[in-house]
C-alpha cells in the first residue's frame, strides 16, 4: 500500500495541468498547423518527457523522504511556497490575448520527439517535480521512492488525458479564446486562487 495522498494530488495536478503554459501552448499550436494527429502526437511527447523527470525526482528524493522528518518539513514547505508563487504569478498574468505561434509541417515522430525534448531540457519542469512530488508522500514512508514514482507517472497519465483533447480540439479553443480574451484572464485567477489555497493546505497539513 503506497502512502500516498491521492486526493489532494489528483486536485493539484489537475489544475495545473490546466493552466494554459508552455507545453499547451506547443499542443496548440501543433494542432492548428497540421491538424488533430500532429497535436495528439506533440501531447504523447509532451507527456512522455515527464516520464524522465519522473525517474530523477523519484531516485533522488526517496531517499530523503525515508530518512529524516525534518527533511521532510522542508521539502513540505518548499513545495508550498513554490505552489504559493506560482499562484501569485497567475494572479498577475497580464490581461493580453493568448498568442499561438505558427508551426511548419513535420512527421508525427518529430512532433513526438520535439515534445519529448521539450520537458526534458527544460529546467522548470526538475524544479517543479522536486518541489510538487513528496508534498503527497507521508513521512518515513516505507515505500517513498516507488510512491513517488507512481505519482509521477500518474501526473504524466493526467496531463495526456486533459491535453490529448485540447489538441483535438485546438482551433476551435483557439478561436473561442481570441473571440474571448476575458476568459483566459480568469481561468489565470481562478487558477491562482486554487493554487494558494493548495499551498495554504500543503504548509500547514499534518504527516497523515
Amino acid at each position: 500500500m503506497l502512502d500516498v495522498n491521492w486526493t489532494l494530488f489528483v486536485t493539484a495536478s489537475i489544475v495545473l495541468i490546466l493552466v494554459p503554459g508552455q507545453d499547451m501552448i506547443l499542443v496548440m499550436s501543433r494542432s492548428i498547423a497540421q491538424g488533430a494527429a500532429a497535436g495528439m502526437a506533440t501531447a504523447t511527447g509532451v507527456c512522455s518527457g515527464l516520464i524522465a523527470h519522473t525517474i530523477v525526482a523519484a531516485l533522488g528524493l526517496g531517499a530523503l523522504i525515508r530518512a529524516s522528518e525534518w527533511l521532510y518539513l522542508g521539502l513540505q514547505l518548499a513545495g508550498a511556497a513554490y505552489l504559493a508563487c506560482l499562484g501569485v504569478q497567475l494572479l498577475r498574468a497580464p490581461q493580453g490575448p493568448l498568442e499561438i505561434a505558427g508551426a511548419a509541417r513535420v512527421r508525427p515522430s518529430r512532433l513526438f520527439l520535439d515534445g519529448a525534448l521539450s520537458n526534458i531540457c527544460n529546467p522548470k519542469i526538475a524544479v517543479f517535480y522536486l518541489a510538487f512530488l513528496p508534498q503527497f508522500v507521508a513521512p518515513g514512508a516505507a515505500h517513498a521512492t516507488l510512491s513517488l514514482f507512481v505519482l509521477g507517472l500518474a501526473f504524466a497519465v493526467l496531463a495526456l488525458l486533459v491535453k490529448a483533447p485540447i489538441g483535438l480540439c485546438a482551433a476551435a479553443l483557439s478561436g473561442w479564446l481570441r473571440a474571448h480574451p476575458q476568459a483566459l484572464v480568469w481561468l489565470f485567477r481562478a487558477s491562482g486562487v486554487v493554487l494558494l489555497g493548495l499551498a495554504l493546505q500543503l504548509g500547514l497539513q499534518q504527516p497523515f
